[in-house]
């Protein structure tokens, strides 16, 4: 599972991105400071980091200066601070991209993923029957030819693939991709499941992987 070290001091932040990371079927490691990041990468090295520059201990231009003395992990700067000045210095010590705050939650996930092909992280690709779904590049074929999917129907498939085939809760799949006003409106998930298994299964009508659990969520079985 891919692991994403998430450096700031805003418990509202490293929580938002907690539970979008988690949903996504990426694990999460949160620390609140500078030094506890260079603690946390000492003892195991993630996938991709997220680096605040606005750290109560340590700048996070130093925090990224001792990374790169000794890893190669790609790392996302996430600030508020949008001088050039800030932005150059932080690439020129190594930083893969650097993300400016207030944020959109999709485009920082798309930045990680790009940082960690550019990196040379393994893709995660899945398989399932004729089905091949590249979460990384956000494809999908079946049989061989490309499936086209909306934003909104990749969104709903990749949060149920991260998960691993473990169930996934209504209402989490309302959160994470309509947002936490649409938790209730679990018609949207009929819908749209509805359409994938027209796309993805070759009986709709008897899906092999996009299963339901009444009453409950839905899951992904490869």
């Amino acid at each position: 599972m891919t692991v994403v070290l998430v450096v700031d001091d805003d418990a509202a932040i490293r929580r938002t991105l907690g539970i979008t990371l988690r949903a996504r079927g990426y694990e999460v490691e949160p620390v609140a400071d500078g030094r506890s990041a260079l603690q946390s990468l000492a003892e195991q090295e993630p996938d991709v980091v997220v680096l605040d520059l606005g750290l109560p201990d340590l700048d996070g231009i130093e925090v990224l200066r001792r990374i790169r003395a000794t890893s190669s992990v790609p790392v996302v700067v996430l600030s508020a601070r949008q001088e050039s000045d800030d932005k150059v210095e932080a690439l020129d010590l190594g930083a893969d991209d650097y993300v400016t705050k207030p944020f959109g939650m999709e485009e920082l996930l798309a930045r990680l993923r790009a940082a960690m092909r550019r990196a040379g992280a393994p893709v995660e690709t899945v398989r399932a029957g004729d089905l091949v779904i590249d979460v990384d590049d956000r494809t999908v074929t079946r049989a061989g030819e490309a499936v086209h999917l909306t934003p909104t129907e990749w969104r709903l498939l990749e949060v149920l693939v991260r998960a691993d085939g473990r169930l996934v809760r209504q209402a989490t799949l309302l959160h994470d991709v309509w947002g936490p006003e649409y938790e209730r409106e679990t018609h949207y998930l009929r819908v749209y499941l509805a359409q994938l298994r027209r796309k993805l299964e070759a009986d709709a009508s008897r899906p092999e992987h996009l299963l339901t659990d009444p009453g409950l969520g839905y899951r992904f079985v490869p």
